[in-house]
């Protein structure tokens, strides 16, 4: 099995702000998005990537994942942010609006002559109609591994301001795309982020958004507040019942007369080898979350 790494927790820290970036080392999110896109003033752009350039450099994230989230390909600082960006080599760069097979070959490239280190990984953000009908492709992707895609964060945000779809609890008229966007996730083995909560006010609200994201399943969602990260953390940990049920439904089939079963019956209940496969993932979510502990 691959490695796993929790990002239940995704929270995005603005790159200007350099009180919030030394505050991201400190909380208990999987990953931290230090961003140079939506939360920056134009003004401010490059004062911010200088900013964060040196934070990534210096470290101190401890097991957190840190990513960059640099501005749109039509955007006057999106040059300067990915060539900044591949010589800080942080675990990932995040592209906004991302629709086109053709935008990651172009990214990937573009790392590729910067010679940037193997390790950083290209996520892309889907806020787009067309990404949205380009999903497929776009996930196709990951397979060149030039194009070093590793996840897609959708943008809700963008999504409802681009068709006009309102921001409703339940998010019914979302639906259809996030869930086509899980399996075009799902096909290619890369991870998918669910988009931010935006009322930080509504606890209730957040936590059910979070538990509905993890039943379409989604890996985690992103954040904009740390009092988003624990409950975050919560909603998309498996729980004692969870593991405790895997671990019985893995040692069945390991059972040496199992081995080569693809159905097995666990108290009263058949339970298909596909269920081991699932329950083998949940235990290992759960090691690697109780590792950065």
């Amino acid at each position: 099995m691959e490695t796993i790494r929790p990002r239940r927790s995704v929270l995005y820290m603005p790159g200007s702000n350099a009180r919030a970036i030394e505050k991201a080392r400190t909380l208990p999110a999987d990953a931290i998005i230090l961003d140079l896109e939506d939360s920056v003033a134009p003004d401010a752009k490059t004062a911010a990537r200088e900013q964060v350039m040196q934070a990534v450099t210096a470290g101190g994230f401890g097991a957190r994942e840190v990513i960059v989230r640099v501005n749109g390909l039509d955007t006057p600082w999106h040059v300067d942010d990915v060539t900044a960006a591949a010589k800080a080599a942080p675990d990932a760069i995040l592209v906004p609006k991302i629709s086109t097979p053709q935008q990651l070959d172009a990214i990937g490239q573009r790392l590729f002559d910067l010679r940037t280190d193997q390790r950083t990984r290209v996520w892309a953000m889907i806020e787009t109609p067309i990404a949205i009908f380009n999903i497929l492709a776009l996930a196709a992707e990951a397979h060149d591994s030039e194009t070093r895609l590793a996840a897609f964060v959708m943008g809700t945000n963008d999504l409802a301001k681009e068709t006009r779809a309102r921001i409703v609890p339940g998010r019914a008229p979302m639906i259809p795309w996030l869930m086509t966007c899980v399996a075009a996730a799902r096909i290619y083995g890369i991870d998918i982020l669910d988009g931010v909560y935006n009322d930080l006010g509504d606890a209730e609200g957040f936590a059910q958004e979070c538990a509905q994201a993890h039943d379409m399943g989604f890996d985690g969602k992103t954040l904009i507040h740390p009092n988003q990260v624990e409950p975050c953390n919560t909603a998309f940990s498996p729980g004692a019942d969870e593991i405790a049920q895997a671990k019985t439904i893995i040692a069945a089939f390991d059972l040496p007369e199992n081995k080569n079963k693809g159905v097995v019956q666990i108290d009263g209940r058949m339970v298909e080898r596909l269920h081991a496969d699932m329950a083998r993932r949940a235990v290992a979510i759960a090691q690697a979350i109780e590792a950065k502990m």
